[in-house]
């Protein structure tokens, strides 16, 4: 499987952001947009690009700032070019291609998978990602589906106009009994949530897709592959061939083999090692790494007020304890810190009694700064939350609880709110756009299960 990898592109490429209502005005208004062509890149340095957020395209991180796989390859190409780059936030694949048909965007870089329809819409762009087509079901369903051929018995479900929806009415075409929904109202990411969670039995989705949210809901199966390899990459308008050769010839050059290298060790590479919740590990694990670090998980404690083993549980779940961990967007050390957030609370990252230090000040913090109003252990969980995803993302699950009709003090229901910031019916409504807000609920978990079972080695 070819993938990218990605660095933090701090690079001189600005980064701005037209919603995708302006966009869809002035298609309809009385003074059509100007096509956006090489020429008018060439005349204005501004590449037009439109995108969805995704976990696997665009979106804000914990600390507010842009990253993506197709984020980071935008950037890369922008940046190799002296370009800057003017993002269009849009809310479905339908609408990136609308976008490309009325010529208002230099390209359309959303992961979208290469196929014979779209290139006689548009001009193919540069391909960056082999994925295949999987077939995801519940892995406690009975009798278990073991193939494609068990499709006519399952519920399954699609997103609306989406390539998977192809591939099923391809499928039908040869098998009449299959039948599938194809839902108007929810993302890849929210059907593989309610296929985990028993909702819907089955979905289709795209295995770059699958590898990353599999670790978040473990209840997931890989039952088949419904494609063979399939090109992922960007699209552009009709007419655009001298730009999208520009493209190819920098995706294909040293440049762009790197970027795609560096996208795939910060988004994908990693996963394949990722250790799901193992009791026996972390028994294994108490007794020897936790006595190196008690000590100052209970100095922590009596400095910030936050418990030890919460600090501990928090240790593991984001490095094992593993002083030296490091993760492919940066973080490093015991807590799992920035190198900003380190600089930020004056303190080495790479020194556990000084990360032990830093994690509790700042989780002490984020905790300090909610409402006096939420009572414990809520406002733990939601600090723990925050830690996770970033306070940003979290004032704006809470702002939607409160449309919601929820409470934004209850962890119960921000359970139940938090993900909908992977939802295109809620997120284009907040502030931050899309996040993965099913991540922090199985965090919150996690820790919570962790801590149980740390607990004893406080006793």
């Amino acid at each position: 499987m070819k993938f990218l990898q990605h660095l933090s592109l701090t690079s001189a490429v600005t980064s701005s952001f037209v919603p995708a209502a302006a966009l869809l005005l002035s298609a309809c208004g009385d003074t059509p947009r100007e096509a956006a062509t090489l020429s008018s890149l060439e005349e204005d340095g501004v590449l037009k690009v439109a995108t969805r957020n995704g976990s696997t395209t665009y979106y804000l991180d914990r600390h507010e700032r842009a990253i993506g796989p197709e984020y980071d390859l935008v950037s890369a190409f922008a940046r190799d070019h002296d370009w800057e780059v003017e993002w269009l936030m849009l809310d479905s694949t339908a609408d990136v291609l609308q976008a490309l048909e009325q010529g208002t965007v230099h390209l359309a870089a959303a992961g979208l998978t290469h196929g014979s329809a779209r290139d006689a819409r548009f001009v193919q762009g540069p391909a960056h990602t082999e994925i295949k087509q999987q077939l995801v079901c519940n892995r406690e369903l009975r009798p278990i589906p073991r193939s494609a051929a068990d499709l006519p018995r399952l519920n399954t479900h699609v997103t609306a106009g989406s390539s998977y929806a192809d591939t099923l009415k391809t499928l039908q075409e040869a098998d009449s009994s299959i039948t599938f929904t194809e839902s108007t109202r929810h993302s890849t990411e929210i059907l593989l949530s309610q296929v985990a969670n028993g909702r819907i039995d089955c979905t289709v989705a795209d295995s770059n897709i699958v590898q990353v949210t599999r670790r978040y809901w473990p209840a997931l199966e890989i039952i088949a592959d419904l494609s063979e390899g399939q090109n992922l990459g960007w699209y552009l308008p009709q007419g655009n061939d001298s730009l999208a050769t520009t493209a190819h010839g920098w995706m294909k050059s040293g440049a762009g083999d790197a970027a795609i290298a560096a996208m795939e060790s910060r988004y994908y590479a990693y996963i394949s090692d990722f250790d799901f919740v193992d009791l026996r590990a972390l028994n294994r694990r108490l007794g020897d790494r936790l006595p190196n670090f008690r000590r100052h998980f209970t100095r922590a404690e009596e400095n910030t007020g936050m418990p030890a083993e919460l600090l501990a549980s928090l240790a593991y779940q984001e490095s094992h304890w593993d002083p030296e961990a490091r993760s492919a967007t940066g973080v490093r050390g015991l807590m799992m810190l920035t190198q900003r957030t380190a600089e930020s609370l004056g303190v080495d990252r790479l020194d556990p009694p000084q990360a032990i230090d830093g994690g509790a000040r700042y989780l002490a913090d984020l905790h300090a700064r909610l409402p006096d109003t939420i009572p414990e252990p809520d406002r733990t969980y939601l600090a723990l939350a925050s830690y996770n995803i970033g306070r940003g993302h979290l004032l704006d699950a809470r702002q939607l609880a409160r449309n919601l009709g929820k409470n934004p003090d209850s962890w119960e229901d921000m359970r139940e709110v938090l993900p909908l910031k992977a939802d295109p019916r809620y997120y284009p409504q907040t502030r931050y756009g899309y996040a993965r807000g099913y991540e922090p609920v199985h965090y919150v978990q996690r820790i919570r299960n962790y801590q149980d079972v740390i607990a004893t080695g406080f006793e």
